[in-house]
């Protein structure tokens, strides 16, 4: 049933143009093809931006019906000398691959139900369904395309498509357990790839395991965050019915029916001490929320700044289906008006909360910050948001795929992040925020929607913000109309474009390996 977003700023939007074709199914580009650029490449910019995203939705007469679903399509965007070539290949799955074969869709994925395969993989697909070409890789050519089986390495089901970088180059990332008893979420740390050795898994362990507050109805989650010290993970409620996932087939349901947004629930924070594997004892809760990506994570004065894109409902995964992105008209209008907008967020979380830790107080000493964190009883804190954005953010429809200056300020107190503002379904425009006075830079042309922006620091940068920012942006007015968009970081403004002759599919997320 359709009801309005919960956030009383938001403006109810009419006349959206149709973005059908971009949540349609495209054509490999198997060989590098030379692209057109306008304007300037900086010459400096010297690597492979890696894109993925859904490419094919159908097999045969059969079709996929969620945007998650879509079989992973890698684009490689080549870029020297102020020159640009693009390539694309469907990821060689085992889904793609058996489907390929019998021209039909084969196995079970999150809005589908494939007859006649039971659901036996649902969790290692739904977990990973953003997974990068390999996303432990720093780089990785797209002509050697596969995929990473965790299990082979630790008894973990998936991982997520976001993993998180120390400087030493030791990662984490988070995947599920199911036993007899329900699930587990896992933490998992990699040590350093060791030279020469293409085991990039060598070592993984698991770093702790955190019990659900409800062991068969685990959290669905796609991120995790993390600061110098600290995992941390965010148990939200949109939830995982796993009697109703693991019968689906039996009753002839697809697999995203048992998932649900339950807004009674609270979110509740857990930390994890990255060097000793403790759960930190004490819990932090907010009211209900849904997050795909978090921004950044800090520590400073004994707090934890936790910085992260969230939504006051959970309706977002159930409304990108596919039959509703390709929508017309008012129906389109609806389908938008009655998905939550998602605004960046922080959250203040006291670290040294002790049995002596006064109740009833704010805990957040920070002068500048309107959040609170106020302790209710020995291991509970409850926490309040505070808005990372002004008014000016309702008018381009909130912010989601976050990224900021990675290499040099995850974990550490930093300036600027960057996002895709959402007028539409997909996003419509290119934001930089200052959160030193919440004013926003913005990119946008009627028409065109821009891609997850990716930072790419100078080479001798100074500042936070030297660099560029890259983009593939699509539109549905022109035939091939798409190009790679390179705006500098900075100022926002347009440095070039390299228009690509080839029909592209809206994507997710992208990563940019420069070259040795």
């Amino acid at each position: 049933e359709a009801k309005p977003t919960h956030n009383t700023n938001t403006k109810v939007v009419t006349g959206l143009e149709s973005i059908a074709p971009l949540i349609s199914t495209v054509e490999e580009t198997p060989e590098q093809i030379t692209t057109t650029v306008q304007g300037t490449i900086p010459s400096w910019i010297n690597g492979n931006f890696l894109r993925n995203g859904p490419g094919k939705f159908e097999f045969g007469n059969t079709h996929y019906n969620h945007w998650f679903d879509g079989m992973a399509m890698l684009h490689q965007f080549k870029i020297q000398k102020g020159q640009v070539t693009y390539m694309s290949r469907f990821l060689q799955s085992d889904t793609y691959k058996k489907n390929s074969e019998r021209d039909r869709i084969m196995m079970s994925e999150f809005g589908t139900l494939a007859m006649p395969d039971p659901c036996k993989n649902f969790f290692q697909r739904f977990l990973s369904r953003f997974e990068m070409i390999d996303c432990w890789h720093k780089t990785c050519p797209v002509t050697s395309v596969y995929q990473v089986d965790w299990s082979k390495f630790i008894a973990v089901n998936g991982a997520t498509a976001h993993p998180h970088y120390d400087p030493d180059g030791t990662a984490y990332n988070m995947g599920n357990s199911y036993g007899s008893k329900g699930a587990l979420y896992n933490i998992i740390k990699v040590p350093p790839e060791k030279t020469g050795s293409n085991d990039t898994l060598q070592g993984a362990k698991v770093l702790c395991s955190i019990v659900p507050a409800n062991k068969s109805h685990p959290s669905y989650y796609h991120s995790f965050a993390m600061s110098e010290n600290y995992v941390i993970f965010i148990e939200q409620p949109i939830k995982m019915d796993l009697l109703k996932i693991v019968t689906c087939k039996i009753r002839g349901k697809a697999l995203n029916k048992g998932i649900y947004w339950d807004p009674n629930q609270e979110t509740v924070f857990h930390l994890v001490d990255k060097h000793t594997g403790e759960v930190i004892p004490m819990k932090y809760y907010t009211k209900a929320f849904s997050t795909f990506h978090q921004i950044n994570a800090f520590e400073e004065d004994g707090l934890l700044m936790l910085d992260i894109c969230c939504a006051d409902g959970g309706q977002a995964i159930s409304n990108y289906l596919i039959q509703n992105l390709r929508k017309s008209g008012e129906a389109l209008d609806e389908i938008y008006n009655t998905t939550d907008r998602t605004f960046p967020r922080r959250f203040v979380l006291p670290l040294n909360v002790t049995r002596d830790t006064p109740t009833g107080q704010n805990l957040n000493t920070r002068p500048s910050s309107s959040a609170t964190c106020i302790k209710i009883s020995a291991g509970k804190v409850l926490c309040q948001h505070e808005d990372l954005h002004g008014d000016e953010l309702y008018e381009y429809g909130g912010l989601e795929f976050p990224q900021i200056n990675y290499s040099k300020f995850n974990t550490r107190p930093y300036r600027y992040f960057y996002g895709c503002g959402f007028r539409h379904m997909v996003g419509d425009s290119l934001l930089k925020v200052d959160l030193t006075d919440k004013i926003l830079k913005v990119w946008h042309q009627k028409g065109f929607y821009p891609s997850e922006p990716v930072f790419v620091p100078l080479p001798d940068a100074v500042e936070e913000d030297d660099g560029v920012i890259l983009s593939v942006v699509l539109t549905v007015s022109q035939d091939k109309g798409n190009f790679l968009l390179v705006l500098d970081a900075k100022t926002f403004e347009e440095l070039g474009r390299a228009n690509v002759p080839v029909n592209m599919t809206y994507g997710f997320h992208g990563t940019f390996s420069a070259s040795a």
